[in-house]
């Protein structure tokens, strides 16, 4: 029996004998792409996804929505944004509800980059839509433009 596609571009599919995923070394893919620079290790169920994902310091999201809840688990770092026009500022322990279709937006503080654990339902995949209806970009904080993070990535 073939495996199922996953909703989500390069992700992993789990179940059929695949019970246990190392995830940091799970192959990364875009987790926003058009509105966003958060990237990292996907891996879909038959109805919920998980996602091991990393948004560099000084940047992030543009306001976005998906039709699927979300809830994300901030690991290392800190992200400041809003859910649905209330503001959010989520260091390391903390968990953040996305409700469905919630406009949000959430950015790494410019002193580290961020890893979160997403956690959504699969009636969508990973990646959303930009409220603006443009697939134009990531949010970059200012200093922090895709020129500066990639000269950063290049000195590690």
């Amino acid at each position: 029996m073939a495996t199922p596609k996953t909703k989500t571009a390069g992700a992993l599919r789990a179940g059929n004998g695949k019970y246990h995923f190392d995830v940091a070394k799970v192959k990364k893919v875009a987790a926003g792409t058009g509105y966003s620079t958060s990237h990292g290790g996907v891996v879909e169920g038959a109805r919920m996804l998980f996602g091991y994902i990393h948004k560099p310091r000084g940047t992030g999201s543009r306001m976005h929505s998906h039709p699927n809840e979300q809830f994300n688990y901030v690991v290392k770092g800190t992200l400041k944004g809003s859910v649905n026009g209330k503001r959010v500022l989520a260091p390391a322990g903390t968990l953040i509800y996305i409700p469905a279709n919630a406009p949000h937006t959430l950015v790494s503080t410019p002193k580290e980059d961020v890893i979160f654990l997403a956690l959504k339902d699969l009636s969508h995949g990973i990646i959303g839509k930009a409220v603006d209806g443009t697939m134009a970009g990531a949010h970059y904080e200012p200093g922090f433009g895709p020129k500066t993070a990639r000269k950063r990535a290049a000195k590690k």
